[in-house]
């Protein structure tokens, strides 16, 4: 799994001297869902035999791994085989967006179970988008028939910059009365459960990106995530691993100025942002500034399955403009994959055109050599299995199954 510890069937584990740390690790190599016995165990890791059955029973009675019927007898009796038990948790995976909101719940593998749509603004402030986060949360466990005691945790992606170690917004430009509020708390509380239950927050785009790796891009250490919707933003993962920056703010380049952006005001206060330009609100104004009607994003995308040859266009332009900030992060960076997604991406090639026109032409070979630039494969789905790989990867992890091991 994406994020998790991976081991090869060669790997020998190091042998800490705690034993419960021992359990957390012994259960990274059955993350992957293949079924084991004891003795394939023993041979992968390294550990004795009867500290293999010892874990094995710790990890049983947590729930976490179960028996998965016999291997074949070489003589005598089939030995058992156990496997992960990705449907004894289950985790609630939300993606808040300018205009909606996207909860899923999933097992512990990330595995959509079941989910829920709903149309409100981010503006409205944070009580009534997360009342209504909790509220329909509540009716997903309830069709699924779990308590809420079963939940392993919540992770929320947000529509503006959050400090992930807090999980508070952080000066969010489209989130009055967001800046500072204590999202966890407020989750928690609102669940009854306070402390006990995990609740991660960060921003929308680095969960898309999260989402779209462990969906369709697992192999791939270096990966740029871009959406591109009523702002722009990148998720940008480096060596396998989601990078933040110092304060949470990496990837922010809708913020980027271009060369064509003279006079033109940015709703965060600067001129010529990239976002100002090439989202999908700008670009439906720019159409029509033009004659050609449009008021969002997704009026222009009518317009170019209609064929208009102006929307065409402006599509095109909007993806040079995202290509020329995106020039400088391949030079930066070097991603071997490029994802667009977001609202506009739905354009498809009439924006990767254009986004690829600049990238090739402003990119130095060798950081192109191996680049591919796609359209996001998991659509608007991508937030919410981001947002449920993040807090399976912390909860999952070998320290935080070694505690529960330890406390069980």
């Amino acid at each position: 799994m994406p994020g998790g510890l991976a081991f090869s069937a060669t790997a020998v584990l190091p042998a800490p001297a705690s034993t419960a740390l021992r359990a957390g690790e012994l259960f990274q190599v059955l993350r992957d869902g293949h079924a084991r016995t004891r003795a394939e165990l023993a041979e992968i890791t390294g550990l004795a035999r009867s500290t293999i059955a010892t874990r094995i029973d710790a990890l049983m009675a947590c729930g976490l791994i179960g028996p998965a019927g016999e291997a074949v007898s070489s003589g005598g009796r089939p030995p058992s085989r156990f496997a992960f038990s990705a449907s004894s948790r289950v985790v609630l995976a939300v993606d808040v967006g300018a205009t909606h909101v996207l909860i899923a719940l999933t097992d512990l593998g990330g595995r959509v179970l079941d989910e829920s749509r709903a149309a409100i603004e981010v503006a409205v402030g944070p009580v009534a988008v997360l009342d209504l986060v909790v509220e329909q949360a509540r009716r997903l466990l309830e069709r699924a028939g779990r308590d809420v005691r079963e939940l392993a945790g919540i992770g929320i992606g947000l529509p503006g910059p959050v400090e992930h170690s807090t999980g508070r917004p952080a000066n969010p430009p489209i989130m009055p009365g967001w800046d500072g509020f204590d999202v966890p708390a407020y989750v928690q509380q609102s669940f009854g459960l306070g402390g006990e239950l995990d609740v991660l927050v960060d921003n929308d785009v680095n969960i898309m990106a999260l989402g779209e790796r462990a969906g369709y891009w697992p192999i791939e250490e270096n990966l740029l995530f871009v959406k591109v919707a009523t702002g722009i933003g990148a998720g940008i993962v480096g060596r396998g691993l989601l990078q933040r920056g110092a304060d949470g703010t990496a990837g922010d380049i809708g913020h980027v100025r271009l060369s064509r952006g003279d006079g033109v005001l940015c709703r965060c206060g600067n001129v010529g942002c990239l976002e100002a330009l090439a989202s999908g609100p700008a670009v439906a104004s720019a159409l029509d500034a033009g004659g050609v009607h449009a008021e969002s994003g997704e009026d222009v995308l009518d317009l170019v399955r209609h064929g208009s040859v102006d929307a065409v266009q402006a599509v095109r332009q909007a993806g040079r403009d995202i290509g020329e900030v995106l020039a400088t992060c391949v030079n930066l960076l070097n991603p071997s994959v490029i994802v667009i997604g977001g609202g506009l991406s739905a354009a498809g090639e009439y924006l990767l055109a254009g986004v690829r026109e600049m990238v090739y032409q402003r990119s130095l070979p060798l950081a192109t050599a191996r680049l591919r630039i796609v359209q996001s494969m998991a659509g608007d789905r991508a937030g919410v299995l981001g947002a449920s790989h993040m807090i399976i990867d912390h909860v999952l992890s070998p320290d935080r199954i070694g505690a529960l091991v330890a406390d069980a």
